[in-house]
């Protein structure tokens, strides 16, 4: 959802709280630091596990994601920090040292390099300053997770219990909030089948032309939304990117959703009631900067709340077995304490 991101540079008076002003008068207590995306995704589910007291200040990119699930709310835009965006990071450091001047309590970010730019000056302050590293990372840290690490005295915890130790506490997951739901009986007529590989800049083709090779001619396609990957097929109406509230909305009228395992695809798939089938991008095939979205794909399917396959080992069946499954909202998630 990044590519339509408006970038507020850093020190700019494009950085603004949601009504429009500069929230520089009023103490910002808490400080709720992420991406968008998958992060912004993650941090949002998690927020009503800290047991704030008080209401935080967020500070992300501007684009259609955060304009819809953060409408509202106290917000600074920093600039679009992409994979290893060392030259943004150093800019959003600047900003962060304007903002972190205006009452800042505690720091909590879900990532990416936006952590870099906000956590570190804070605990160069004194300010507390906290860590979750993303669900999409159950084998290990991310390379910004490492590089914190070796910040003194910021608090990192992991959404994987196997990973806790004397450095990483384990205080819960983002897929908590989630369980198995009765099986559904598919609505009668073809298959409605919605796509969505997210907008990174990598290509999935292999999942595409899998997905098109299994159809049946009298599918429903009513989301085909494919980023950066070329589609052959026209027939079908192509999109690179979409509104959430587009997607939602193709998501409620689908019997079955599949998407690449990102850790933000895979959320709003569970918050429609889907049970999607996740497909991992591979580093090897230039789909991703690396194998992350594997052992997160492994880790949905082991909570029954996905099912995990392959792009190569994609079947129609596959599809019936999603569609015929349903993911519910646990109503009262476990708490996610904060040290």
């Amino acid at each position: 959802m990044e590519s339509g991101a408006q970038i507020a540079p850093a020190g700019s008076d494009a950085a603004r709280s949601r009504n429009g002003s500069t929230p520089s008068a009023a103490r910002l207590g808490t400080l709720l630091v992420a991406s968008t995306g998958g992060h912004l995704s993650e941090l949002v589910k998690l927020v009503p596990r800290f047991g704030l007291d008080e209401r935080p200040t967020w500070v992300t990119f501007k684009n259609d994601q955060s304009d819809v699930v953060l409408a509202g709310e106290s917000t600074i835009y920093v600039r679009n920090t992409g994979p290893r965006d060392y030259f943004s990071v150093a800019l959003n450091a600047s900003q962060a040292r304007r903002v972190l001047d205006r009452g800042v309590d505690r720091v909590i970010s879900t990532g990416a390099g936006i952590a870099l730019s906000f956590l570190p000056l804070a605990r160069a302050r004194g300010i507390e300053a906290h860590y979750i590293e993303s669900a999409a990372r159950p084998d290990g840290p991310s390379l910004t997770g490492r590089l914190l690490t070796r910040v003194p005295g910021v608090r990192l915890y992991t959404q994987s219990p196997e990973l806790a130790d004397h450095r990483w506490t384990f205080a819960g997951s983002v897929f908590d909030g989630y369980a198995p739901g009765p099986a559904t009986p598919r609505r009668p007529g073809p298959l409605r089948v919605a796509l969505t590989v997210g907008s990174v800049r990598f290509p999935f083709t292999r999942l595409v032309d899998r997905l098109l090779s299994i159809l049946p001619e009298d599918a429903e396609v009513v989301l085909w939304q494919v980023g950066s990957t070329p589609s052959p097929n026209g027939r079908i109406p192509v999109r690179a990117s979409l509104e959430p509230w587009h997607l939602m909305s193709a998501y409620a009228s689908a019997d079955v959703v599949i998407c690449h395992a990102g850790v933000g695809s895979a959320i709003e798939a569970l918050d429609s009631g889907h049970r999607p089938i996740v497909v991992p991008r591979r580093a090897r095939f230039r789909e991703h900067v690396d194998d992350h979205q594997v052992p997160l794909a492994i880790d949905v399917a082991r909570r029954d709340l996905a099912i995990y396959r392959e792009a190569d080992e994609l079947t129609f069946d596959d599809l019936l077995e999603a569609a015929g499954s349903s993911i519910v909202t646990v109503p009262r998630a476990p708490a996610f304490p904060l040290r």
